[in-house]
């Protein structure tokens, strides 16, 4: 799977990202009217329904960092995919969805403010745009992550939380389930999880036909706090 398509037609990115965001970000506001103690505990990392990619032979994983205290993000990185940008918080729109980013900044990460701040117990929420009309945005090589590889996020209080990527799973979007998405992986663990459009562009609909989700887990922290 990747995380465009080379013969979109020009000038279509922000009617196809809207739809899917759309899409996932609905599922989303759905899932937590239902569950109203938060993401719940899944006993196994989840499987994505289109594809996964396992951990690569020989490169153990970390052992998981305590949690930290709360702290909101302001900087987000991703070293191995070249992403280096600036985190905001984002709410629900009109619509009861989370209000990705907007198009004027398509370098510019969104967190789900209402939920779990990256580095405390439960699953941080980051998403991303694919592209924009006319370039890149700033999740575009998003599927080329894999295991092993860290993220930091910037927090406000100084630090710097280092989370390492266990898992990247592609969705599609007629399977997406927000339960396995969204869901905290082990009991006491702080996770985080980027998110964005992903698989091929489909005409018929205007969306791409899949999610790419990287999945990740506190083990390290740097800087004050």
């Amino acid at each position: 799977m990747t995380a465009s398509s080379p013969d979109r037609p020009a000038g279509s990115g922000r009617l196809l990202t809207g739809v899917a965001w759309a899409l996932l970000l609905l599922g989303l506001w759905l899932w937590g009217r239902e569950i109203p103690d938060g993401p719940g505990g899944l006993s196994a990392p989840a499987t994505g329904d289109a594809a996964a990619v396992g951990r690569p032979l020989g490169v153990p994983l970390p052992p998981a960092h305590p949690p930290l205290e709360p702290a909101g993000p302001t900087r987000l990185e991703v070293e191995s995919l070249g992403i280096a940008a600036p985190v905001v918080a984002r709410g629900l729109d009109a619509t009861g969805a989370v209000d990705p980013p907007p198009y004027e900044t398509p370098r510019t990460v969104g967190w789900f403010g209402a939920g779990s701040e990256p580095g405390t117990d439960g699953a941080a929420l980051f998403v991303g745009h694919v592209d924009t009309e006319t370039e890149p945005a700033v999740f575009y090589g998003l599927s080329s992550a894999r295991p092993g590889e860290r993220v930091r996020v910037t927090r406000t209080d100084g630090s710097t939380a280092e989370f390492t990527i266990e898992d990247v799973q592609v969705f599609a979007r007629d399977e997406f389930d927000p339960k396995k998405v969204y869901g905290q992986r082990r009991p006491g663990r702080a996770e985080l999880r980027l998110i964005t459009c992903g698989g091929t562009f489909d005409r018929a609909s205007g969306a791409y036909t899949a999610n790419v989700v990287v999945s990740a887990y506190l083990t390290g922290v740097t800087g004050a706090r």
